[in-house]
């Protein structure tokens, strides 16, 4: 999967970064590459399944990965 990302100026010196298809999915870092590591972390959580959020059984439903 590839996702454009966006890496902008922050306050302090720190680099903000943030993907605009994942919304909310925002991080920051002291420099463009510890802002890219920590949002392929962030992108990574966001997009990770969690079962608290699916209101069925647990034999009711499955979980696959989809590669894009």
């Amino acid at each position: 999967m590839k996702l454009k990302i966006v890496l902008e100026q922050g306050t302090d010196n720190y680099i903000v970064a943030y993907c605009p298809a994942l919304k909310g999915c925002v991080t920051q870092g002291r420099t463009e590459e510890e802002a890219i590591k920590n949002l392929k972390e962030a992108i990574e959580l966001y997009l990770e399944a969690d079962p608290q959020d699916i209101m069925l059984p647990p034999d009711k439903y499955k979980v696959r990965e989809l590669a894009l």
